[in-house]
């Protein structure tokens, strides 16, 4: 928008000047259509490379703005691509750790239950032992009385 109201406003300045020429200058009327024609041609040269170097620079503008968003384009994708390796590593690994953390869970319940089981058993023999012994003193002191 910026080139285009630029370029209009030079042809109007370019008109403008030319007309102001025309009214001050004691020329003739050939000599002054003849250098009409001079300043138009050289306005509409001037606007015409104007108009070029706009577009020349649009287009640069254009090619340097696209390259620098596919730049960044690729380098958020390789981002991306490290960020979710990153996810994938952490969860393989707290999933390896979930399971050793499981089998060693496991592992201290069976040892657990089998203590458990060993003690109780150790419990039972203890407490029989004793019942036993009770028993053989009760019978001994039964025997103890008879004979007295």
């Amino acid at each position: 928008m910026n080139t285009k109201d630029f370029l209009i406003g030079s042809l109007v300045g370019g008109i403008v000047g030319a007309s102001t020429a025309l009214l001050l200058a004691p020329k003739s009327g050939k000599e002054l259509r003849g250098e009409l024609n001079e300043q138009a041609t050289i306005a509409r040269e001037k606007t015409n490379q104007f108009t070029n170097n706009a577009y020349e620079k649009g287009n640069e503008w254009a090619n340097y703005a696209k390259e620098k968003s596919n730049n960044i384009a690729k380098v958020v994708s390789e981002q991306s691509a490290q960020v979710s390796e990153k996810v994938k590593e952490v969860t393989n690994s707290v999933r390896g750790e979930a399971d050793e953390v499981k089998q060693s869970a496991e592992e201290l319940a069976q040892d657990l239950s089998g203590d458990l089981q060993q003690s109780g058993e150790e419990i039972a023999e203890s407490v029989k032992n004793e019942v036993d012994d009770i028993q053989n003193k009760l019978e001994e002191e039964k025997e103890a009385q008879r004979t007295l």
